[in-house]
């Protein structure tokens, strides 16, 4: 008998299978408008509907001038008022925090804008000299 040597093999990789979903769209749906056309009128059989009329808006007499002013409604001047106060109370907190900042800060400007003029001053009066001489 003849000794044929065997391979001796790995096992196969597991490869796990992937399942492809083709890609869905979103298409873009729309309730049609329904225009009316221009010569529309109202069938003769149907009742008219009443109309209400707006509530009249509050006004205040002025009597020097006599005129009308409308009174605005109160959700308008409660957040017209809100709003005024939060502003200047932003205004004055931040007033008095940066105030004592600006003035350093303007003392610093100040003082380094004075050196540099007497720098100038300094290099003019040197090139007067040296030109004299």
């Amino acid at each position: 008998m003849i000794d044929i040597p065997r391979a001796t093999l790995p096992k196969a990789l597991d490869i796990p299978q992937l399942y492809f979903r083709p890609p869905t769209a979103d298409v873009p749906a729309y309730k049609p408008m329904v225009i009316p056309p221009a010569d529309l009128e109202r069938p003769e059989e149907t009742e008219e509907e009443e109309t209400t009329e707006e509530p009249v808006t509050p006004t205040l007499k002025i009597p020097v001038i006599d005129i009308q002013m409308p009174i605005p409604e109160t959700a308008v001047v409660i957040t017209a008022v809100t709003t005024a106060i939060v502003a200047v109370a932003t205004t004055s907190v931040t007033q008095s925090l940066f105030e004592p900042i600006k003035k350093k800060v303007q003392k610093q400007l100040q003082s380094k804008v004075n050196k540099w003029k007497e720098n100038q001053k300094k290099k003019k009066d040197s090139s007067k000299n040296s030109k004299t001489e």
